[in-house]
């Protein structure tokens, strides 16, 4: 587990939050990589965010679960920057995403918020 990663994110959880990604996606508006994730968490526009364990070097996002924690916004840590990327649309992978407006997917995000939010 990586240094940044302050949260064991159950299998499922992580499945359901990566679909609810993908609804967002389509259905809303989704930050992509780590400095649009940034500016969404640091103007308070982000609802759920989500970074990679598997980014090297960690330093790319170590400060995204502080500063998310700062602002009240619950972090989704996922396996791999492929999940996130794909999930966010990318056919590369992300190190990490947000949801800033959840479309059709707003029930599934406040419910993944919860869970996670529980977690910690």
């Amino acid at each position: 587990m990586s240094v940044y990663v302050n949260t064991d994110i159950p299998a499922d959880l992580a499945d359901d939050a990566l679909e609810a990604l993908e609804v967002a996606r389509d259905t809303g508006r989704v930050k992509k990589g780590t400095n649009e994730t940034t500016k969404a968490i640091e103007r308070g526009n982000a609802e759920l965010v989500y970074v990679a364990e598997d980014v090297s070097p960690e330093e790319i996002v170590m400060h995204l679960p502080e500063l998310a924690d700062e602002k009240g916004i619950p972090v989704v840590f996922i396996e791999t920057q492929d999940d996130v990327g794909h999930a966010a649309g990318l056919e590369v992978g992300s190190a990490a995403a947000a949801i800033v407006d959840a479309g059709e997917a707003s029930d599934d995000v406040e419910d993944i918020a919860d869970k996670v939010e529980d977690l910690d």
